[in-house]
Formats: structure tokens, C-alpha cells, sequence
């Protein structure tokens, strides 16, 4: 009995080192994690925050910065949070007043797609575009401060540090008051991150 289990022991260290080949050489963890194919996680995205117009010129005006059908530039830069990001700040910088639409009752301008930078505190940032229209007035379940409002889709379309390749969206409830001179911004939707990325 003795002697079958060191031939069955000899023979299991044969089988163990003739399956290795000296000129193979086995890449470490960090290797491994760049080589292979990144996955995707997606999760619940939020950002909350407050905008503060900094610059409007129009049509006509020595600075301005767009093309018909837009008659006025705007640039409000914000602070908040968002999730996965934490605090944020950032640039708006659109062409607004767009032609009306008479298929939308009450419509008040159209704002021409944009691509918002949010920026992390760590510096990472990711990028998103939006478009779409402000409505004058306020919709049924907001405040009663609220003077002109805007609920369009925005698409994440990518970023840097963790958020390089990040895909996703969702939809804006965003407004403007009565009661002070800010925009406020409550985005809700879905954002798919890379595996990996730091």
C-alpha cells in the first residue's frame, strides 16, 4: 500500500512539472487585469445642482458666439453632486433662443445640443450632452416659484479617469425661479462604467 501511494505521489509531481514549460512566462495580476476584455456595470446615476448664469449675449452683439436659428449664447457655470462623483462643478456653454415650436403650447425656446463637462474633485470628468426646450411657466408638481422649465433626455458619452468609456443617460428636471437668479438642475437616468478604470 506504501508503495502505491509514493508511485501515485511520483507520478501526480511528473504530471505537474512536465505540463510546465520553461519558456512560458505567467504575467502578474496588474498584466492580467490589462489584457483582458473590460466589462461593464451598470448602476442608478443622480446629480443635483445649482447654476449660476454668468454670461448671455444676443444676436447682434460684438461677442456673439452662435449661428441662426440661435439668437442668444449663454454660459452658467454650476457646483453639486452627483453620484460617483461626489461634489461636481462645470460649464454650460449653449446657444439657446432657437425658433418656437408650434406644436408644443407654451413652448418658450430651444437650446441646441451642448456637451457638460462635470468635473469630479479628484479631477476625473465625464462628459455629457443634452438638448432640447425650455417651457414657460411651471409643470403640475413643481414649486410654485418655478417661471420656465426644461425635461429633455441627456446621454453620457464618455470621461476621463474612471469614467473613460462611460455610456448611460436619463432624462433632466431642471427650472427656473422666481426667487433667485440660479438654474436648478435635478438629473436622474443610468450610467454604465467600465470595469477597471481608476
Amino acid at each position: 500500500m506504501k508503495t502505491f501511494k509514493l508511485l501515485f505521489l511520483i507520478g501526480i509531481v511528473c504530471s505537474l512539472l512536465s505540463g510546465c514549460n520553461k519558456d512560458e512566462v505567467i504575467p502578474d495580476n496588474e498584466e492580467l487585469l490589462k489584457s483582458a476584455q473590460p466589462g461593464t456595470v451598470t448602476l442608478p446615476f443622480e446629480a443635483n445642482f445649482l447654476g449660476t448664469y454668468v454670461e448671455e449675449s444676443y444676436y447682434g452683439d460684438e461677442n456673439y458666439a452662435c449661428e441662426l436659428p440661435y439668437y442668444c449664447h449663454v454660459i452658467v457655470d454650476f457646483v453639486g453632486t452627483a453620484t460617483h462623483l461626489g461634489k461636481i462643478t462645470g460649464t454650460f456653454d449653449f446657444c439657446a433662443c432657437g425658433p418656437d415650436s408650434p406644436d408644443i403650447p407654451g413652448l418658450d425656446w430651444e437650446y441646441a445640443p451642448t456637451v457638460v463637462a462635470m468635473e469630479a474633485a479628484n479631477g476625473d470628468v465625464l462628459f455629457i450632452s443634452c438638448s432640447g426646450n425650455v417651457i414657460d411657466g411651471r409643470a403640475d408638481d413643481q414649486p410654485e416659484y418655478v417661471v420656465s422649465h426644461w425635461r429633455d433626455e441627456f446621454v453620457i458619452i464618455g470621461g476621463t479617469g474612471r469614467f473613460e468609456g462611460a455610456s448611460g443617460g436619463g432624462m433632466s428636471d431642471d427650472y427656473n425661479t422666481s426667487v433667485d437668479s440660479n438654474s436648478h438642475h435635478h438629473w436622474t437616468g443610468k450610467i454604465i462604467l467600465v470595469k477597471g478604470n481608476r
